[in-house]
């Protein structure tokens, strides 16, 4: 195996920083010659190492443009993951980021792949696009949200194509609609460089920054709800938070909207499509059992007009995840104001992220179920 050393490091640093990478999410790369070695689906970048990484063979994954694929979606999904775990060298059991096949069309060295809150106000905001124009569009692409996988690596294929066509060379920079950031590099310094000079270009157009500081509740709510949501999920694991932003979002209906659907792929993944909203804790019951109804899964954020946020799932692990993807939905809402204001996956994009084989992998993963 490949010195993958700086690799690990690379990606422990991003993957360290909530302000990049959040639970599991994030993927980074490092190709070598005919080997690309790409973190494996449900790990970490946070605590990866060597081990984390899967190798797969360029060329038999650059074979897989040559193949054709059904147009069921099912089918489609189901035949390219099958190429892709064909693709690994001899002797490997890990599954493959499912990102794989996007990472290999990069011919730089490291690529690493991150959901910054910041940088996806732009990605989530109604008026991103022409934000990202504006101060990338010489060096990078955007890409529109379409179904993650293989239709992704396809519709990033025909960008770069498109890019290099016009400028005669390959982007470093991508923007992902409703999804994140990638960036291409020749080293680590120049991942950190180029990264850096995002973010700060990003933070200059920003506007209000989110207000997450600590408020006082009222103790007697608070038990009250507390023990409604112990009753109607026992066993479960429940974490609670009250800070200005989310008394401000959850003040009334309509302040809520801007966290009334899902903005990225991992905020459905740790944190469920729709959080819950109740004026009040004796509002909660009937509430849970309408959620339940229309969505045939269980809430795991409850947000409470003048009282703060639960997170409620099977065990602390995911419950602490559910919450800390809630924050980053506030913070995302937050900086898209200033550009168009928020903007949300389309519902079918929602739903197929729902019932997708490798979303749920990765979740299980990610959970230990």
């Amino acid at each position: 195996m490949a010195d993958l050393s700086k690799l690990v490091a690379l990606s422990r640093r991003f993957g360290a920083d909530p302000e990049w990478v959040l639970a599991g999410g994030g993927n980074t790369s490092f190709k070598e010659a005919g080997e690309l070695f790409v973190k494996a689906s449900g790990t970490s970048l946070a605590t990866i190492d060597a081990a984390g990484f899967c190798a797969i063979d360029r060329a038999r994954l650059d074979a897989m443009w040559a193949a054709s694929y059904p147009a069921d979606t099912e089918a489609r999904e189901a035949a390219a993951l099958a190429e892709l775990m064909a693709a690994r060298r001899p002797g490997e059991s890990k599954r493959p980021s499912v990102e794989t096949l996007m990472h290999g069309l990069f011919p730089q060295a490291y690529v690493v792949h991150t959901h910054p809150a910041a940088v996806n106000g732009i990605t989530c905001g109604k008026a991103g696009q022409a934000a990202f124009e504006s101060l990338f569009g010489e060096e990078g692409i955007w890409v529109p949200f379409v179904d993650p996988g293989y239709v992704l690596a396809k519709t990033v294929r025909e960008a770069l194509e498109t890019f290099r066509s016009r400028h005669g060379r390959t982007p470093a920079i991508m923007f992902m609609r409703n999804h994140g950031l990638l960036v291409a590099g020749e080293s680590p310094a120049e991942i950190e460089d180029l990264s850096a000079r995002i973010m700060s270009a990003v933070l200059s157009k920003a506007g209000r920054r989110p207000e997450l500081e600590a408020r006082a509740v009222d103790a007697r709510a608070l038990a009250e709800a507390a023990a409604t949501l112990a009753r109607l999920a026992p066993g479960s694991a429940i974490r609670f938070r009250a800070d200005a932003e989310t008394l401000q979002l959850g003040a009334s209906a309509s302040s809520f909207t801007p966290l009334s659907s899902a903005f990225t792929p991992d905020h459905i993944v740790y944190a469920g499509h729709e959080f819950l909203r109740v004026d009040d804790p004796a509002s909660i019951e009937t509430a849970w059992a309408d959620f339940i109804g229309r969505n045939r899964a269980l809430p795991r954020v409850i947000v409470i007009k003048n009282l703060g946020v639960f997170s409620c799932a099977t065990d602390a692990a995911s419950a602490e995840k559910a919450m800390l993807l809630y924050i980053d939905a506030c913070k995302v809402a937050v900086y898209a104001e200033s550009f168009g204001g928020p903007e949300h996956m389309a519902k079918e994009k929602i739903d197929f992220i729902r019932n997708w084989e490798v979303e749920k992998y990765r979740s299980s993963v990610n959970t230990g179920t």
